[in-house]
Parts: structure tokens; C-alpha cells; sequence
């Protein structure tokens, strides 16, 4: 039996924002709606690379852009809904305005956020949480991290 607090990891490597796209996409075959997927790295390291690759293979017409001064953005594809949100620059104070738990309300959308750790004890504990290092050149390691079935269904890849 999967519980909640178990978590399981797989690391990936990827040698272009081509291939960090592609794994993405392998992923988002198995979205269904309601999962949250947080993700960290420094600056550059492809987080929205991976949102884009995501969206792309969701069937989202609109390309997904860095969110830093926009905090959240909207896309649709045929069949999801996801909500790009970016909390670079805020605290765990500024999220009572951000509207999170409506979205974590709604059972059919997809939260990806990059800089996720002032929203982290507002999101329920079933998440996939994606390290990305940087190495040389265009190469990433991409450590995914899931606690509870559903996020654990993501790394089936």
C-alpha cells in the first residue's frame, strides 16, 4: 500500500532544453488534472523549460514564459488547465492573495510552480518536486521526488 508519507525518486540527465522538453512531455502523458508539480533550481536551470514542455505536449497553444512578474499565469489545451506560478519573489506572508487555494480546488487543473517554498504548507502533501542542477554546458540533473500515489504515477515514465 502507497501511503502519503512514502516518497519515491528517479534522476534523470538530460543534455539540452530539447531533451529536458521531452522528458517533460513523457510526463505530461500521465497528467490527468489535480497534480502539482514544484520545481527548483537556480536561475537558469531550465525550470520553464520544463513547464513549456509540459504545456506542449498537454496540446497548449500559448508557450509558457517565466511568470517572475506576472506570479501566475493561465494556458488551456484540449483537454487540461494549467496554472504556471512562479513565487521568486514573494514570502509565505504574500500567498493569503495569491488565490492557491482556489486553484487546489479544482480537481482538473495542473499546478506547476517554480520557486515553490513559501506556498509549500499551503499544498497538499501529494506533489512531485523536480530539483534541477546545472552541469556543463546545456547538461541538467533532474531529480524528481514524489510523496503519495498520484505523484508517484508521474515518475512511470
Amino acid at each position: 500500500m502507497k501511503t502519503a508519507n512514502r516518497t519515491t525518486s528517479s534522476i534523470f540527465e538530460t543534455a539540452s532544453a530539447a531533451e529536458t522538453m521531452k522528458l517533460a512531455a513523457r510526463m505530461a502523458r500521465r497528467l490527468k488534472g489535480g497534480e502539482i508539480i514544484l520545481l527548483r533550481g537556480p536561475i537558469g536551470a531550465g525550470k520553464t523549460v520544463f513547464v513549456q514542455g509540459l504545456a506542449k505536449a498537454l496540446g497548449m497553444t500559448a508557450q509558457p514564459v517565466s511568470a517572475s512578474f506576472n506570479l501566475m499565469r493561465e494556458y488551456h489545451g484540449p483537454q487540461a488547465r494549467m496554472f504556471h506560478i512562479d513565487l521568486f519573489r514573494l514570502e509565505e506572508k504574500d500567498m493569503a492573495n495569491l488565490g492557491i487555494e482556489e486553484i487546489l480546488e479544482d480537481e482538473t487543473a495542473i499546478i506547476a510552480a517554480e520557486w515553490p517554498d513559501p506556498a509549500t504548507d499551503l499544498l497538499p502533501p501529494d506533489r512531485l518536486e523536480i530539483d534541477i542542477t546545472l552541469r556543463q554546458g546545456d547538461a541538467r540533473k533532474i531529480k524528481l521526488r514524489a510523496a503519495g500515489p498520484r505523484s508517484e504515477a508521474l515518475l512511470k515514465l
